[in-house]
């Protein structure tokens, strides 16, 4: 199907407000889980996730961290500026180097209340154990929708990570209406997050529990983890007639070369990706694979993906194996252990999965490019899906349940 044919009024359904989960159940793993498989709807818990997969299958996590992205600062005259940190000014190699940053970072970020900010520098003092640290934001320039921002703070032993940490709030989405509370800081976060950078969490991961871990190790069911760093972009809705005129954003992730090892060695077995996260980046390690074989000297500069590249590529006669063993090769080839670009991939209906076989993901906003990449493992029966949850008393979107979705 091609982009400019896609429709965005065709991708809609009616959510209640009520059905929008604005806390977390008690118990992660409970959360009610939808299985669609060969056209069939079935209802389990998370907690029995095991009997829904065979042994031997790989489940793909993404162990981005959410980081306390929203600063609030307060100026003389009694206005707030709410600063939402989005991702690191061009030039940092990564995300993970720019949290690393000593003294002064640039980041890019949404200024609520920016009216009310002329030129001068906002000032916030953040408490750290009974040290006050201060915290300088300097406005450098306008970007398209955001902001270029300087920061900088008095103490050279902390990194903006732990300034973050310190000074931040947990960026809920806004979808929940409410100031992120307590509690948050811990449900708002996978228990195996690891490597801070996203602004969202990778929700579908949420459901998970390491008493549910142990139940899938006893049936040999194996798990490996791609860092993703999710963008404020994946709130972005689209407001476009078509999906072809919607520009999807680009994020960072991160793959070890054993990864990529571990994924060849289960082609043949079943990969399901936890998380639209964890299904994009490893979907876009076959593209790289492909853009390596028929550009054998691409440097690691150029090997990343924009949004409708993989739909102008011929690659039916690649295959998976041949894809993944060449962009092995190629990481072989320039001695890199960890492989770190940025995707802008867009998966929507006339896209075929090359890599994953199903797909573990929580239900999506209408007219979400989210709900689009659904739209393109399952087809027209998303809308089925949608209706039995609704139907059936499934909470929605991010704190909400959730279902495994095997490719049609």
């Amino acid at each position: 199907m091609h982009p400019e044919k896609i429709f965005i009024k065709d991708f809609t359904y009616v959510l209640p407000e009520e059905r929008i989960a604005k806390y977390p159940l008690f118990v992660r793993d409970q959360s009610k889980l939808l299985i669609y498989k060969n056209g069939k709807i079935e209802e389990d818990i998370y907690y029995n996730l095991d009997t829904s997969i065979p042994s031997d299958s790989l489940l793909v996590f993404n162990n981005t961290k959410v980081v306390k992205a929203r600063l609030i600062f307060k100026k003389s005259t009694e206005s707030i500026i709410e600063l939402f940190c989005l991702e690191p000014a061009e030039g940092y190699s990564d995300i993970t180097t720019a949290m690393m940053q000593k003294e002064k970072v640039l980041w890019k970020c949404l200024v609520g209340g920016a009216k009310k900010w002329k030129d001068e520098p906002l000032l916030k003092m953040i408490k750290k154990d009974s040290i006050e640290i201060e915290l300088t934001a300097k406005k450098i320039k306008k970007l398209t929708d955001d902001f270029l921002i300087e920061f900088s703070w008095n103490d050279s032993s902390l990194s903006f990570a732990e300034v973050l940490h310190y000074g931040g709030f947990v960026p809920l989405p806004p979808y929940l209406n409410r100031e992120a509370e307590e509690t948050d800081k811990e449900r708002y976060q996978t228990i195996y997050a690891k490597y801070e950078g996203s602004v969202a969490a990778p929700t579908a991961g949420l459901h998970f529990t390491e008493n549910l871990f142990q139940k899938l190790d006893k049936k040999n069911i194996h798990r490996n983890f791609v860092t993703l760093h999710v963008g404020a972009g994946t709130f972005k809705p689209v407001k476009t007639e078509t999906i072809a005129e919607h520009e999807m954003h680009s994020e960072f992730f991160e793959v070890k070369k054993e990864f990529i090892e571990d994924l060849l060695q289960h082609l043949d077995k079943k990969i399901i990706a936890v998380g639209t996260t964890s299904l994009r980046t490893i979907e876009s390690l076959y593209w790289l694979g492909v853009k390596i074989i028929f550009q054998p000297r691409v440097s690691q500069h150029d090997l990343d993906l924009q949004q409708w590249e993989v739909y102008d590529i011929d690659a039916n006669s690649i295959s998976t194996q041949q894809a993944l063993q060449a962009l092995l090769q190629w990481m072989n080839k320039n001695e890199t252990e960890v492989l770190i670009t940025k995707t802008q991939i867009i998966i929507v209906p006339g896209y075929e999965l090359k890599v994953a076989n199903a797909l573990i993901t929580n239900f999506h906003q209408p007219q979400s490019t989210l709900l689009l990449l659904v739209a393109a493992i399952v087809g027209n029966d998303w809308r089925k899906i949608y209706d039995y949850a609704l139907e059936n008393n499934f909470r929605f979107l991010s704190y909400g349940d959730g279902s495994l979705l095997w490719k049609s």
